[in-house]
């Protein structure tokens, strides 16, 4: 069992740029040489917590041998793998649909995004037809991305609108002209069967736009306001503030003919809070079908195995056969720097610096689950071949959560077939995950969160525990007790009784053991 740690790079630059906050600075008055300095500083400082946490307990690590992402050997690593996936054309850099997160300034996985159920309002707009024939009524929660759309899309077999293909409608308040397309994405029973196509800000859209060759138009920027593009009212204000001021000028333009409410799922930021913009980026990316082949037939062919079997085994395979590229850059400054270079019109890729002068390194770093996704070999001193690495690669299990199945579990199985073409482990139990009393995932931020150091040795009670003052301190065979008696192959909410049951076993224990060691 290698124990460690990644840099978790979101996390650990937003509580370091808060605490830069906290005296009046950002960190671009410090610079990112000394920003990064911090950086080091704060996880010396704290990055002690996470052993104790599982010595204590009694977890049978060799602690001597500690690795984390960041060390020298381990980052050598991450440049050989990235610099090996783009030379074999499996990393690349393009313009593609992004996760854009506003409030850390940087794009973000899918899997870093959760969905919030929110109540709006769905708007029905009328586009007029350019033939002057009538209109094409389309329904929206987000008005204000219409100034950026290039299409109206429609079922070709919706018999509504079947004659309309091949048409154009005007779009208000901009006054470009719309293709009428048809495509089988659109579901006639959502709104009105016809769907504005928005490839700048929407997944789908962008998908479909591009199967149809749409203009790519942005109008919300990086910063979460409106750009130029969206017209000289529209420009500078947020997308709330766009939003009502679309509303307003279709209301007076005699073209909103009907709004009702509407509750759905909206994507926000896991680490900022903020809703996702889905924006089109200029930013790398990993080719993750032509790496998701191994990794698939691993399991069809039982090499790879998760326990329990189901439901994971499917949901494993149902994401990897659906999967989309992986964007691996970071607007960060905390993490691995891209070992890419620029001058001009050209880019240069390498574990070295290049020749000559006029080269600028990219800013960006590596997604921290890119560098966590070499773990199991990295950490045994590959690309050396080291004694290490010869005894224990590949490993046996790899224990974990089913919360990080798609962002952990896959990458080291993709990655590690492909740079090593061993898999990295055979057996995957999928354990529990505690969650608070009250059902809600333990977060130090919700107030729902257990530091174990807690339990053993007595400590305060978050906000959510119905029990008032600090735990008594059970001790670290009570915590264990209580842990192995919660254990399911279900997610469990965390019983205190359970501890308290394992504290008094364990005294009994003691007890009887010191009647029969005296006497």
């Amino acid at each position: 069992w290698v124990f460690g740690t990644d840099h978790a790079g979101i996390a650990t630059q937003v509580k370091v740029e808060q605490a830069l906050a906290d005296e009046g600075l950002a960190k671009e008055d410090v610079g990112r040489e000394a920003f990064v300095e911090r950086v080091w500083e704060w996880r010396k400082d704290h990055g002690s917590q996470i052993p104790e946490q599982f010595k204590r307990p009694g977890a049978s690590l060799d602690y001597g041998d500690e690795r984390f992402t960041m060390d020298a050997a381990y980052a050598e690593a991450v440049v050989a793998v990235f610099v090996a996936l783009y030379e074999k054309g499996l990393i690349y850099r393009d313009n593609y649909m992004v996760n854009w997160d506003p409030g850390t300034r940087s794009a973000i996985s899918d899997l870093e995004v959760e969905q919030r159920e929110m109540q709006d309002t769905l708007y029905m707009v009328d586009y007029p037809l350019a033939s002057g024939s009538g209109s094409v009524t389309v329904a929206t929660v987000r008005p204000e991305t219409m100034l950026a759309d290039s299409a109206i899309a429609v079922n070709p077999n919706d018999e509504r609108y079947t004659r309309l293909i091949g048409e154009e409608a005007i779009l208000p308040l901009v006054g470009r002209r719309l293709r009428i397309v048809g495509d089988e994405y659109v579901k006639t029973d959502f709104g009105t069967g016809a769907l504005k196509i928005t490839p700048g800000h929407d997944p789908n859209d962008f998908e479909i736009g591009r199967k149809h060759g749409l203009e790519e138009i942005s109008v919300i920027g990086e910063d979460g306001r409106m750009t130029a593009a969206a017209g000289e009212r529209f420009a500078g204000l947020t997308a709330d503030e766009a939003q009502r001021a679309v509303v307003k000028a279709l209301r007076e333009e005699g073209l909103l003919s009907g709004t009702q409410p509407y509750v759905h799922d909206v994507p926000h930021s896991h680490r900022s809070g903020q809703r996702i913009e889905p924006l089109i980026s200029l930013q790398w990316f990993c080719d993750m079908e032509k790496l998701a082949g191994p990794a698939i037939a691993a399991v069809k062919d039982g090499r790879l195995r998760f326990h329990p079997d189901k439901p994971w085994t499917g949901v494993y395979l149902d994401w990897l056969e659906n999967i989309r590229p992986w964007c691996v850059s970071r607007q960060l400054w905390w993490g691995h720097q891209l070992p890419v270079c620029y001058r001009g019109d050209e880019t240069y890729v390498g574990a070295e610096a290049p020749g000559g002068d006029g080269w600028t390194r990219d800013p960006d770093v590596l997604d921290t689950w890119f560098s966590s996704a070499l773990w199991p070999f990295a950490t045994l001193g590959w690309p050396e071949q080291t004694p290490e690495l010869r005894a224990f690669y590949p490993t046996d299990v790899l224990s974990t959560g089913r919360d990080i199945i798609f962002l952990w579990v896959a990458p080291m199985v993709m990655l590690g077939v492909g740079v090593t073409r061993e898999l990295p482990f055979r057996d995957v139990p999928i354990h529990s995950v505690i969650q608070a009393p009250d059902g809600r995932r333990m977060s130090k931020s919700l107030g729902t969160g257990i530091d174990p150091l807690d339990l053993i040795d007595g400590g305060p009670r978050p906000p959510v525990y119905k029990e008032g003052g600090d735990f008594p301190g059970y001790g670290a065979d009570a915590l264990r007790f209580g842990l192995l008696a919660s254990s399911s192959s279900q997610d469990v909410r965390f019983n205190e009784e359970r501890v308290r049951q394992g504290r008094d076993l364990a005294n009994k224990l003691w007890n009887a053991s010191r009647l029969i060691l005296l006497g």
